[in-house]
């Protein structure tokens, strides 16, 4: 099988890892890659928002399955595309796409489902979110109701905070993801992530996981990308796992389809757990990074054939195989990250650190210059072990942390905090 992966971040290089485990992958393409998965398998250069080159590719290449990392193409219509073309893909369409790219319409079919999420108001001028605000009080949650690269939402502890926010969103500072606004009550609890794959009936859980977005130790800081992340989930029990199935996911999945818009691809729910009841915080549309990077890591090869199930409609025929272990992933980030970062910076000590089942560096945003590795990106590197306990995976994450020389870099030191204390 002739494969192409979408995208070039740490998820997708930990997306190519694992499947280029999997012996019925015949050749792996990922488009447009980074230095790091140039490693293991071919990159292209290839416009992945711009569907026809995408489309053309495929048919040049003779691709068999492709697999759409990010959400921006799939927003942009790009597996509706595929589909058109006859192209095997995991991803939704544009329509399902929505649960992330459009908050406001998450909200609705959350409404429609009954799904528990935070109470919320939907806005389109400054003037209404802000006497919103003004009668709610804060703390508030100020989201930007489009994409925005994971940095659209504003924890605001006052109602100043909100104002600021609200005129930031507005006045254009996430451009076109913030010319609607959803304010959205602040839930207490502890969140964690739910990973299930979807094939428009049917609904087949793969995982657990948290990341930590605060870049601060103890979750303190502006909001990022995410600074690092382990699987499994202690908060996300069993039971609360097939409360949330019952409560908020199947219900969307049915909604989804009652619209006519089934949802096909991973569907990746941020919960927010208090007192064993989980209620919906958003919607993603694909594998969360860093997350991925900790689910790869722990399912390996059976993640290709999890991911064709769901493209072809056989989800009733798969089952995932866990190992009873453990993964961290660590996040390197660029000083000033995240605001204005450093680029250009050497990073040198990868070529002696280990590549194994167990323990794995996952590139984020490198590229290869006169033979050495550069940092380009806001997250640099994903620093990923596994390990029969969350401890043990924590020490191998962190030795290869030490192991990299990387002075224009960071980390936080206390990934997995509330779980190792626990």
């Amino acid at each position: 099988m002739n494969i192409l992966i979408l995208g070039s971040g740490g998820r997708e290089h930990s997306l190519a890892w694992a499947v280029l485990q999997n012996p019925k992958c015949d050749r792996l393409v990922v488009a447009p890659g980074n230095a790091g998965i140039a490693l293991i398998a071919e990159c292209a250069a290839l416009d992945i928002l711009d569907a026809g080159a995408v489309v053309e590719f495929v048919d040049a290449e003779a691709i068999d399955f492709v697999i759409v990392g990010p959400e921006a193409p799939l927003a942009a219509g790009v597996a509706d595309r595929l589909r058109d073309a006859g192209v095997l893909v995991f991803g939704p369409s544009a329509a399902a796409a929505q649960l992330e790219a459009s908050k406001a319409f998450t909200k609705s079919i959350c409404d429609a489902a009954q799904a528990p999420t935070a109470a919320y108001g939907h806005f389109t001028d400054a003037a209404a979110a802000k006497a919103y605000v003004a009668a709610q009080g804060a703390p508030i949650v100020v989201k930007a109701d489009g994409l925005a690269a994971g940095k659209g939402v504003i924890i605001a502890g006052t109602v100043a905070e909100a104002d600021a926010a609200i005129d930031d969103m507005f006045g254009g500072a996430f451009g076109g993801a913030g010319a609607e606004v959803v304010i959205e009550e602040f839930m207490t609890g502890e969140e964690a992530s739910f990973f299930v794959l979807c094939d428009g009936t049917d609904v087949l859980p793969i995982g657990t996981a948290q990341d930590h977005k605060r870049v601060g130790a103890g979750d303190t800081g502006p909001n990022t990308g995410g600074m690092g992340a382990y699987s499994p989930a202690p908060v996300l029990t069993d039971a609360i796992a097939e409360r949330a199935l019952d409560d908020i996911i199947r219900p969307t999945m049915q909604e989804m389809a009652r619209r006519g818009t089934p949802y096909q691809g991973v569907l990746y729910a941020g919960l927010m757990i208090e007192n064993g009841a989980p209620r919906l915080v958003e919607y993603n549309v694909r594998f969360g990074d860093p997350e991925c990077q900790v689910l790869m890591m722990r399912l390996g090869a059976q993640a290709l054939d999890l991911m064709q199930a769901a493209a072809e409609g056989e989800l009733t025929r798969a089952r995932v195989n866990w190992a009873d272990d453990h993964a961290m992933t660590v996040v390197l980030a660029a000083n000033g990250y995240p605001g204005a970062y450093d680029k250009g910076a050497v990073i040198g000590g990868l070529d002696d650190l280990p590549a194994s089942s167990t323990q794995m560096v996952f590139h984020a945003g490198t590229t290869a210059r006169d033979g050495r590795i550069t940092a380009t990106g806001g997250r640099v590197l994903n620093v990923t072990a596994r390990g029969a306990s969350l401890a043990e995976a924590a020490g191998r994450a962190y030795d290869m942390v030490d192991a990299i020389d990387f002075p224009g870099g960071f980390c936080r030191r206390d990934i997995g905090w509330r779980a190792l204390k626990d």
